[in-house]
């Protein structure tokens, strides 16, 4: 099952590789790239020394290789940034907001965000950005250019479109999405007593469809930035766009404080400030890539032209998506029925579990996601196939460094994590219990996501959206059965079982898909690397366990409740890296080379 790039769902793989942290604008710059720093042998692919990765590869590889780590720091610096943002965000709708509100928000953020899949971030990964590298590659930046100019008139003209029709048929989308809303009023009405709470839950069905209006036209500001974003990751530019969704926060926390007390006064629901927070956040992105488009020459006015060949080649790379976006919506239209139906709070705590996951998930395995992309993207034009396998396997090793010691955390540490994170205002301590259960499984499924939005991007960089699609049907298959089977004895929780499982299917069948279409996939440098990061891992997750569980109640007060997340989080962070060093993991100094050697140049 696939997810919405923004973090909804965010323990589903989208079919893109970049998500919402995206990828930005600045260029990499010619020395900030290498991946450790610790001489010319830390350049290969799996750190052994030398430049050797095993079967050796060109220069030319090992140098984009090098960068890589280097762009994804670059991406992962602006997505760090959008995702404490993000928190800050998060913690001020669950304080401010009730739990009606907040289930009628997620539910109509989620039904835009959907289609982000086809028309925004899915479409860039698959076809836009493999297109226009072939363009740059084959031809020169005035090809690359035009095709850009058609690539947006065709984009501009679909998601006009489907803006216009989801405007139209909002309140119809909102009872496929959320029907277990106006069966809670049939239900609540027939009992003593039940016309009050049929009226709420009617209303609430009412008030999320008057949410997903309003906030429907956030799908054309994301597509077009989505575009921008191809554009500056196909010319190696990694900054404005990593820093742009930032202002997505930035958005809704100014409405939410402003808009909610006058809304109120005026009779309209304070959620609705809510969704003119998410319009001003998407606006926000679109203008903030501007400058940068500018600058490489790619704010030409947009060319509605089907006859080029090359918008047709785009097109037929987004036709399978068709379908595939077709599976992730049956996928993401049950999981948000299935929750409707298991009562208030359900929808929100899944959500939040879903936005705590989004945290590792975009500061680097998604920053490295959207970094390597256009890499793979230039060895498969090239036909280096033993490049690209090189590369993905470097890209790998290090999105598990990072992914499994986050699924360790997120299991052990979830509930302190959750109360210091939220536990204030309408959020209150069986909030925490509830999200810390969902945030058990979605989070220990981090890995699985991670490693599968490593395979995703190789697919599509070898022109093949196929495989991806008929994983998501089977997946999605998997997530059905799983979900009908748990949702009864576990409740909101079982659909998060049902993600984590999904997933694993997902991540097993790509990788099995992969090395039928490239050969080898240098499984024992990837099994190596994953059991020291396992180990390092466990160490730190025993023992920042045990310390949150001393600290548990131990001081009452804010402060007291505070304490146990940081700690224990703290200790788990220390112990990690000092574990993966003594056990040898080269992925640390490959993740922290560019770092030291940017501090150096300050």
């Amino acid at each position: 099952m696939t997810e919405p790039a923004t973090g909804e769902r965010s323990t589903r793989d989208g079919a893109g590789a970049s998500g919402s942290g995206g990828s930005g604008s600045d260029g990499s710059g010619p020395g900030e790239s290498g991946p450790d720093g610790s001489g010319s042998g830390a350049s290969g692919p799996d750190g052994s020394g030398s430049g050797a990765s095993g079967s050796g590869g060109s220069d030319a590889g090992k140098k984009e290789r090098e960068k890589i780590v280097g762009r994804a720091g670059v991406v992962g610096a602006g997505t760090l940034l959008s995702r404490v943002l993000g928190f800050g965000r998060d913690a001020v709708i669950a304080a401010l907001f009730t739990r009606r509100e907040t289930d009628a928000f997620w539910v109509a953020l989620t039904i835009p965000n959907a289609l982000r899949q086809l028309l925004a971030e899915g479409a860039v990964s698959s076809a836009v950005v493999p297109v226009l590298s072939e363009r740059l590659t084959k031809g020169d930046d005035d090809a690359g250019r035009r095709f850009f100019a058609r690539a947006r008139g065709v984009s501009l003209a679909a998601l006009v479109v489907v803006t216009v029709l989801g405007i139209v048929f909002a309140r119809e989308l909102t009872w496929l999405f959320a029907s277990g809303y106006a069966d809670a009023a049939t239900d609540g009405a027939a009992t003593a007593g039940g016309a009050a709470a049929g009226g709420a839950a009617s209303d609430k069905l009412e008030l999320t469809a008057s949410l997903t209006r309003v906030m429907f036209p956030y799908i054309l500001f994301m597509g077009t930035a989505a575009l921008g974003m191809a554009a500056l990751n196909a010319k190696r530019r990694f900054a404005v766009a990593a820093f742009a969704p930032a202002l997505f926060s930035v958005g809704i926390v100014v409405a939410a404080f402003l808009l909610r007390g006058p809304l109120a006064e005026r009779g309209v629901d304070p959620s609705m400030a809510l969704a003119i927070g998410v319009l001003a956040g998407g606006v926000l992105q679109v203008v903030a890539q501007v400058p940068a488009l500018r600058k490489i020459g790619y704010v030409s006015r947009p060319v509605f032209d089907l006859r080029d060949p090359h918008v047709r080649e785009m097109l037929r790379r987004i036709v399978p998506m068709t379908f595939g976006l077709g599976v992730y919506y049956v996928d993401l239209v049950l999981s948000r029925r299935f929750l409707s139906e298991l009562g208030e709070g359900a929808q929100s705590w899944f959500s939040w579990a879903s936005r705590l996951c989004d945290l590792p998930q975009g500061i680097f395995v998604m920053a490295l996601s959207s970094a390597t992309l256009p890499s793979l993207a230039t060895f498969a034009a090239k036909g280096e196939t033993d490049e690209l396998v090189a590369t993905w396997a470097h890209g790998m090793r290090l999105a598990m460094f990072v992914a499994i010691p986050c699924s360790v955390a997120l299991v052990v540490l979830g509930e302190p994590l959750v109360v210091l994170l939220f536990e204030r205002g309408h959020f209150d301590a069986e909030s925490s219990r509830q999200t810390a259960r969902a945030l058990a499984w979605q989070g220990g499924a981090i890995f699985t996501v991670a490693a599968t939005r490593q395979l995703v991007p190789a697919f599509h960089a070898l022109g093949d959206t196929r495989t991806p699609v008929v994983v998501s049907a089977i997946d999605l298959v998997a997530f059905i059965a799983l979900a009908l089977a748990l949702r009864g004895p576990l409740g909101h929780v079982g659909i998060s079982v049902a993600v984590a499982g999904s997933s694993a299917v997902q991540m097993l069948l790509l990788l099995y898909g992969l090395r039928k279409r490239v050969g080898a996939l240098r499984g024992g440098e990837l099994v190596a690397s994953a059991a020291r990061v396992v180990a390092a891992s466990a160490i730190a997750g025993i023992a920042s366990g045990a310390l949150a569980h001393v600290l548990t109640g131990a001081v009452p007060g804010a402060f007291g409740r505070a304490l146990p997340g940081v700690a224990s989080a703290t200790l788990f962070g220390v112990l990690f890296l000092l574990a993966a060093w003594g056990l040898g993991a080269r992925e640390l100094g490959e993740v922290a080379g560019p770092i030291r050697r940017r501090l150096r140049r300050r």
